[in-house]
């Protein structure tokens, strides 16, 4: 079994990206040959500095390494190091009906948001069907924001194969429910975009800051409180132990429990968590050269699968 993922390099990656993503890739090593990729293309349709994209870059590295991924399971690419998908994605597109992507819910919420209304935005998901398809991956671990996008990659793969012949594989997704989408600090899904996330990796003080300003009600310290709809349980229960979190929720219900209390209490359990991923990460930034060496070792297998693949689609479309 092939299991494929990415994530855009496009900031300090946050708790969000770590139980909605980071962790499932360490967590399935083990399950299958693993391909994990940093989506620099998919990142320029915000349009960051170049200096920043390249830095961006090296430090996703660094923390996919810091966070557990084994680079004898898992291929470590940067995507442009495979221009092949760039290829791949025109060829898509010429099977992409333009109702398809109109119907994206991803797209349609980035422009409400205010995000340049840009024909990269827009095509979004083929060139992450390119992603998946071209290395026939078996499995891709989502979020359920992605869920969408994953069935317009099948419906692409499907369309192009019944006009082709059997070129691609089908993925599957991988959608772990109890992470699905981790609340931000004001109750939306984490994201750079929103400016609500947690960093993994941030200073002492700056995390506990963050932690301090999610959002919560109004009820004093003495009110009882409703642990099933509070953003600060919500996070906790991605660290917590079932016990931890059972008495947690108790004496919300009890009462004589503030949110600063909670507040707290999720802070230690997020700092001791990451405690070992921080150390590994020192360790990795004094040897920089290393983590380059990573990523051209795992370029090079990746695209010699994407060769494989464009082969057989350039003759099926008569391109050869």
């Amino acid at each position: 079994m092939r299991i494929l993922t990415g994530i855009q390099p496009s900031g300090t990656p946050h708790i969000g990206n770590y139980f909605g993503a980071m962790r499932q890739v360490c967590n399935i090593q083990d399950k299958g040959e693993t391909f994990l990729f940093i989506a620099d293309y998919h990142s320029l349709t915000t349009g960051p500095a170049p200096d920043a994209l390249r830095s961006r870059v090296l430090e996703l590295a660094l923390n996919y390494l810091a966070c557990g991924v084994d680079t004898k399971k898992t291929v470590l690419f940067r995507q442009s190091d495979v221009p092949e998908v760039c290829e791949l994605t025109w060829i898509l597109n010429n099977v992409t009906p333009v109702g398809l992507l109109e119907r994206a819910h991803s797209y349609k919420d980035k422009i409400a948001k205010g995000f340049a209304p840009n024909n990269g935005l827009f095509s979004y998901p083929v060139l992450m069907a390119s992603d998946i398809l071209i290395y026939q991956s078996n499995l891709v671990p989502v979020g359920k924001d992605q869920k969408q996008h994953l069935e317009i990659t099948r419906d692409i793969a499907i369309k192009f194969n019944n006009q082709y012949g059997e070129i691609f594989t089908i993925p599957d997704e991988l959608i772990p429910d109890e992470v699905a989408i981790v609340p931000g600090i004001d109750g939306q899904k984490m994201s750079k975009s929103y400016n609500n996330t947690i960093p993994i990796f941030g200073k002492e003080k700056e995390i506990r800051k963050a932690i301090m300003n999610i959002v919560t009600d109004c009820k004093g310290l003495e009110e009882p409180k409703d642990p099933d709809h509070c953003n600060v349980v919500a996070l906790y229960k991605l660290v917590a132990t079932p016990e931890e979190l059972e008495e947690m929720k108790e004496r919300y219900r009890a009462g004589g429990y503030g949110y600063g209390h909670a507040k707290m209490a999720l802070f230690e359990k997020l700092w001791n968590y990451f405690e070992p991923m921080r150390k590994r990460r020192a360790e990795l930034e004094s040897d920089i050269g290393y983590v380059w060496q990573i990523l051209a070792a795992g370029a090079e297998k990746a695209r010699a699968e994407a060769t494989r693949t464009m082969d057989k689609v350039r003759r099926a479309v008569g391109l050869r």
